[in-house]
């Protein structure tokens, strides 16, 4: 931003013409690529940065001019125009930091440079005069953009912003050699080129504050996603949602604003604390209120009532809002974003300057809005108003999630409770028939016994033979009757312990199907609760059950360890083994009633059940959990 005289010779005066030319195509470009800016984004200040480039172009022209006719005119409104750039560009600096309104100093201001301007060309005769307070004007203006920048640079840490200030902040020093170097004609070109660098690092600021907005932007919706898929079932997500916008420039705080029945939001209550009514329960999960926030938006059309909602979470600055009625400046960001259901940014009057609304959907609908305050105008201060909108909508399928997640959670730990269930009445059944088969039927059997055999010194000798094979009979049955109640439910479980019954029915595994099975066990098995004593027998009886039926094999070796606090079976046969997938994989063996049964039952004992194939044959690793008391 300079002021040179014609020079006299044409070598000089061409030099210069040449220079102007160059520094007018870089201006160009740097205006069409504000223009491009404002109209990808809609931001305003890249429109005002776009403005003051283009009075820039009309500076250099003016130059050109008056080099060529030499005419005052064309060398006050070259002075016109240079201080209107300065101005536009600190216009857009302020619109950039904190969207400032329209006073009537600001008018002022920008009549200095045509005042001024006639007075120095038309009325003093000594250049230091004239040149001097135009040259503060524009140096001081320029400084106070870099300083805005720099303000910006501090509150969100940004590269872009940091050049930028830095870019400006020369450039106002360069300014101040005007009345002594380049008035004089000892910059030429040099000045031109040293005003074409600036303009460069101007551009290259805008373009870095873009690349790091759009790199914040990006990184804050993954991050975000990462969090919500590595949270644990125990974490809250309003937690990560919440906690998340604050790693975003300048913001000092979020809260979760949600619709609901029976919450007022108008201007009749700024000052009054948001309470439940009476007749009406206070929502106090999150699964409820999102459910209600449906309902509400589903009817809200025919309703035509005003929204109602609560803050459901704060954290930072806004962790007080919780419990009590929105702000006006946030009331009025609510509004506008329900109405448009795009992100709303609003200046506030309180301890944050600005409110930025961002609505969360539930599908098609309007559940509520993530509401964020920071001390610069928007989260993202270069992006368009499409990653604000992704990320509430990201905010609203992840509260979708986790409410499915929760609902699935607990039908999953009811359907858990109802087969644990399912699995004690069963065993409970097994006992009762246990019972009843040993202590009536099996006594009726001995009972007919002792009859016949009563009946023998009375029958005719021709009819013993048939006695006997009566008496062979009841035998059978009594042996039948013992077999089925071991089988419903094992004495020598309940009478000696687990590693007792389980060698008992090893061997009367090995006697009944003639298999070689060797059994290693410690000599004393530690002490587990009585369901994990019936699922680790009831398993190893399916287990050896499944070996007979399916395996085909000539041996089976049964190991049981204790590991740090977990007692280990281990089944394996020399059979044909599992039946695998394509690739190596066993076929998915749930839908086998015998190992799901095997499954739910240690499931219940919180035991785990792993199966594999090895060469040759399978191995069954049963794995139940030893505890530290066991009550009487």
């Amino acid at each position: 931003m300079q002021v040179d005289l014609p020079l006299e010779p044409p070598a000089l005066l061409a030099t210069e013409l040449a220079a102007t030319l160059l520094q007018g195509a870089v201006t160009t470009g740097v205006a069409a690529l504000c223009a491009h800016l404002y109209a990808r984004y809609r931001r305003p200040w890249f429109g005002w940065f776009a403005v003051a480039w283009g009075v820039y172009v009309a500076r250099l022209l003016c130059i050109l001019s008056f080099l060529l006719t030499g005419e005052r005119v064309w060398l006050y409104w070259h002075q016109v125009t240079t201080g209107w750039t300065a101005l536009a560009l600190l216009w857009a600096s302020l619109v950039f930091l904190r969207q400032p309104r329209a006073r009537p100093i600001y008018l002022l201001i920008a009549l200095f440079p045509p005042l001024w301007s006639y007075v120095a060309i038309y009325q003093l005769d000594s250049f230091l005069s004239a040149a001097l307070p135009a040259v503060l004007f524009l140096s001081g203006a320029t400084a106070w953009t870099g300083w805005v920048f720099w303000r910006h640079h501090r509150i969100a840490g940004s590269p872009g912003a940091r050049l930028l200030a830095i870019s400006f902040a020369l450039w106002g020093l360069h300014h101040l050699d005007y009345p002594f170097l380049r008035a004089q004609g000892a910059w030429t070109p040099w000045g031109y080129y040293l005003d074409i660098a600036m303009e460069l690092l101007v551009a290259s600021g805008l373009v870095l504050l873009v690349l790091d907005d759009l790199g914040r932007g990006v990184r804050a919706l993954s991050t975000l996603s990462g969090d919500l898929q590595r949270r644990t079932n125990d974490s809250d997500p309003l937690d990560v949602l919440l906690s998340r916008p604050l790693a975003l420039p300048g913001v000092r705080g979020s809260a979760m604003y949600v619709f609901e029945p029976g919450w007022r939001l108008d201007a009749s209550d700024t000052d009054v604390p948001i309470v439940a009514p009476e007749d009406e329960a206070p929502v106090d999960t999150l699964d409820r209120v999102l459910e209600a926030a449906r309902s509400r938006a589903l009817h809200a059309g025919s309703e035509g009532t005003q929204p109602r909602g609560r803050f459901l979470r704060g954290t930072g600055v806004c962790a007080a809002w919780v419990g009590a009625h929105p702000l006006p400046d946030v009331r009025d960001a609510l509004s506008r974003m329900r109405v448009t259901r795009r992100p709303q940014v609003v200046a506030s009057s309180g301890e944050q300057p600005f409110i930025a609304a961002l609505p969360v959907g539930s599908g098609a609908h309007l559940v509520g809005a993530l509401i964020m305050a920071g001390d610069v105008r928007n989260p993202f201060t270069a992006l368009d108003d499409d990653f604000l909108l992704a990320l509430g909508q990201q905010v609203g399928a992840a509260l979708d999630q986790w409410s499915l997640d929760r609902q699935l959670a607990n039908r999953t730990r009811a359907l858990e409770r109802l087969s644990t269930r399912m699995v004690q009445q069963h065993e409970e059944e097994r006992r009762r028939l246990s019972r009843e088969l040993h202590d009536e039927t099996a006594q009726v059997f001995s009972a007919v016994k002792m009859q016949l055999e009563s009946l023998r010194p009375s029958v005719a000798e021709g009819t013993a033979p048939r006695l006997d094979r009566l008496l062979s009979l009841v035998d059978t049955g009594i042996a039948s009757i013992r077999q089925v109640t071991s089988d419903l439910r094992p004495t020598l479980l309940d009478d000696l312990g687990l590693r007792p019954a389980l060698h008992s029915l090893i061997t009367e595994f090995t006697e009944r199907t003639g298999m070689q099975v060797r059994f290693s066990a410690p000599a004393a098995l530690p002490v587990l609760a009585e369901e994990a004593d019936l699922a680790v027998f009831r398993a190893l009886q399916e287990a050896l059950s499944n070996v007979v039926r399916h395996a085909e094999a000539s041996a089976v070796e049964v190991v049981i360890q204790e590991e740090e606090g977990v007692l280990h079976l281990m089944v394996a046969d020399n059979g044909r083994g599992f039946p695998l997938q394509r690739g190596g994989r066993i076929i998915d063996t749930d839908h086998r009633m015998g190992i799901t049964g095997m499954r739910e039952r240690l499931h219940v004992a919180g035991g785990t059940l792993q199966i594999s194939n090895r060469e040759p044959g399978a191995e069954l690793h049963i794995r139940v959990p030893i505890p530290d008391h066991v009550p009487a």
